[in-house]
């Protein structure tokens, strides 16, 4: 990865976030940066300036300043933007807010006057800078459909002239399950990232704790608690998913002393008070899953049962075809692949383009002994995913099994 990618992985939400505060208006700030971001491909060289946010930072301000000039809307432009003229065109990025310039953005997009799916979707591309295919797949929909919903949920931002800004505290719960979601599927992206050559973006993965952690004090609910702890749990076996050639190591194989302990301590405390104090969303179930993996000191000691339970509980508060494909994985574990198998296949019409969903398929195959139907599996699988260390996973599956 180069150095310019690794910025804006790192960088974009931040930027993005800055520069809507100080424009006011989404697809400008957007369009800026993307043309920063450029410039800096053409202008850096081998490697960046020493303050390369500050850079990227005053070089979007000033490309929206032109476009502005050039613009359609030019008086109203013009008297948004008007003051940066004075200053340095190298300044440098402020950084002590950073926390509170992503979170008045991710409540801005969470405003009740937007659709749910609309309030997820809008987040994540701006505050992540994923791609609209990326987020299309998170949602396992189209993106032509997610790309309308962004369309239709900047124009609904810009005309109501919503604010950008954290909203009263009596506003904050009518906004928590989307500000939830989006965080979730930000550090989900992070932990397994949907493309590119690495299996998880860690970067990404401490954002969305960051923010998690700033969220639970704005919102002091039991569900902030249960996804704080849920990042936590996952995030902890970071250090061993992938091997010292970053090979993806699977959940079974992994050597459990290289867990973060101090983040598992952490996570089983915040599931355990986030049970305590009432009822929560899927996260405190969840959570409560990552806590049984989390403590069992070998594959082999895992309480597959109670796994199972506790997933038959979160399909019916979330009957969300991939809960069933995880409860069904379980299953295998517990009561054997023979038991899981017609619980996967009734999933085929809901999670046929899902690669994950072939994958299992093909790992229930190979443990029943069924060597060929496994490598087709396999191979569908790999023809599906983005992900260039999962490719070489299942590729390495596939020859095991006899396939090219």
């Amino acid at each position: 990865m180069s150095e310019l990618e690794r910025l804006c992985r790192a960088e974009w939400g931040r930027l993005l976030a800055a520069l809507i505060r100080t424009l006011g208006d989404f697809d400008l700030a957007e369009d800026a940066l993307q043309e920063a971001f450029a410039a800096a491909f053409t202008q850096w060289g081998p490697s960046p300036p020493e303050n390369a946010a500050g850079w990227l930072y005053a070089t979007a301000r000033n490309k929206a300043l032109d476009r502005a000039r050039r613009g359609e809307r030019l008086a109203q432009k013009l008297a948004l933007v008007a003051p940066l003229e004075s200053e340095a065109a190298a300044e440098a990025l402020e950084v002590t807010s950073i926390p509170d310039e992503r979170l008045r953005l991710i409540f801005t997009c969470c405003h009740p006057a937007l659709s749910a799916d609309a309030q997820v979707a809008l987040t994540l591309r701006t505050l992540s800078g994923l791609s609209t295919e990326q987020i299309a797949r998170a949602f396992l929909i189209p993106a032509t459909t997610l790309a309308q919903r962004l369309v239709r949920a900047k124009s609904k931002i810009r005309d109501a002239r919503i604010p950008y800004a954290i909203p009263e505290r009596s506003e904050l719960p009518e906004r928590s399950n989307a500000v939830f979601a989006v965080l979730y599927l930000v550090f989900n992206e992070g932990y397994g990232a949907a493309s590119g050559e690495l299996l998880s973006q860690n970067g990404l993965c401490a954002e969305a704790i960051s923010l998690a952690r700033w969220v639970k004090v704005l919102l002091p609910l039991p569900d902030a608690d249960a996804l704080l702890a849920l990042m936590l749990l996952q995030n902890a076996r970071r250090h061993a998913r992938v091997d010292a050639d970053g090979e993806l190591v699977l959940l079974a194989d992994q050597d459990r002393g290289r867990w973060d302990r101090a983040e598992i301590e952490e996570g089983l405390a915040l599931v355990q008070s986030a049970l305590q104090s009432g009822p929560t969303l899927s996260y405190g179930l969840e959570a409560a899953i990552a806590a049984v993996h989390a403590e069992a000191t070998t594959a082999e000691g895992t309480d597959w049962p109670q796994i199972v339970a506790l997933y038959e509980r979160l399909a019916v508060l979330h009957p969300s075809p991939v809960v069933l494909l995880n409860r069904a994985v379980a299953v295998s574990f517990a009561t054997g692949p023979e038991a899981a198998m017609p619980l996967v296949e009734a999933l085929t019409e809901a999670l046929a383009d899902y690669y994950l969903w072939h994958a299992t398929r093909a790992d229930l195959f190979r443990r029943l002994g069924r060597n060929e139907l496994a490598v087709r599996c396999y191979e569908r699988a790999r023809s599906m995913t983005q992900n260039a260390t999962e490719r070489r996973f299942l590729t390495r599956r596939i020859e095991a099994l006899g396939g090219r």
